[in-house]
């Protein structure tokens, strides 16, 4: 069968289970996100919630269970893990650039490299990414002449610049000072305004409240609760999100 854009989730999770060795961490997750959802995933450490989005992106295999991309099947041992991930960006926690890199050679390694495409189109296409994530200028830049907010920016334009449908963001404001989170956060803010598919991993409840179409609470590798953010945070319905909520907010 063919996945519609129109009818279909763009990500389908079907009781997912994940261990590593004794250690039960995913315990049949289920979850669906539409076409230019933004789906918040929140909870405490070690709730599941970053191996939840690794596994997406085949990063993290599962032990059973079905995660579907678009109609792809990434539990399939014969997964073509490329086509995935031109699919399906992944912004992580630690910025991962090329420190001997320039910002503009960052973003441009990935599409001329495995898209293929030639540098001169992959070039203009670079400096459009950088002046959409407010970097213009930045272009010629080490990573270590940046702050962390620049660099986690240009981490987002090097994602985007493989044209993917749905990008993962986990935990991408914890490494950065105070002062820098807001920039990234307006960056992601206006992806999502944009349309695009975003499935976070974050802290940031006020941010969530602003911008998720859906928010899902995991404790415990499973899905305790999950609903619209404007019924989600007043109306919490078990004592486990109820007591979350209590200590963050």
């Amino acid at each position: 069968m063919t996945w519609s854009a129109t009818s279909d989730p763009m990500v389908s999770i079907k009781n997912v289970y994940k261990s590593f060795g004794s250690l039960d961490v995913l315990n049949g997750v289920t979850l669906d996100v539409m076409k230019g959802d933004v789906i918040c995933i929140i909870g405490p450490s070690g709730s599941g919630k970053s191996t939840l989005i690794r596994c997406i992106n085949a990063l993290n295999d599962i032990q059973s269970g079905s995660i579907l991309v678009e109609g792809l099947e990434v539990n399939d041992p014969n997964l073509d893990k490329l086509e995935l991930r031109k699919k399906v960006g992944m912004v992580f926690q630690q910025y991962n650039l090329f420190p001997h890199k320039t910002a503009l050679q960052n973003i441009m390694m990935a599409p001329v490299r495995v898209l293929k495409q030639n540098k001169k189109t992959s070039e203009a296409a670079a400096l459009e990414l950088l002046k959409k994530v407010r970097l213009e200028g930045k272009e010629n830049a080490y990573p270590g002449e940046l702050s962390g907010g620049q660099q986690q920016r240009v981490a987002i334009a090097r994602s985007l610049a493989m044209q993917p449908d749905v990008i993962l963001f986990d935990e991408v404001t914890a490494a950065l000072d105070p002062e820098t989170v807001g920039e990234v956060l307006q960056t992601i803010k206006e992806l999502a305004e944009d349309g695009m598919t975003c499935i976070l991993v974050t802290h940031e409840m006020a941010f969530a409240r602003e911008v998720a179409d859906h928010i899902y609470f995991t404790d415990r590798g499973i899905i305790v609760e999950h609903g619209p953010p404007e019924t989600f945070f007043k109306d919490a319905k078990d004592p486990r999100t109820r007591e979350f909520l209590s200590q963050i907010l």
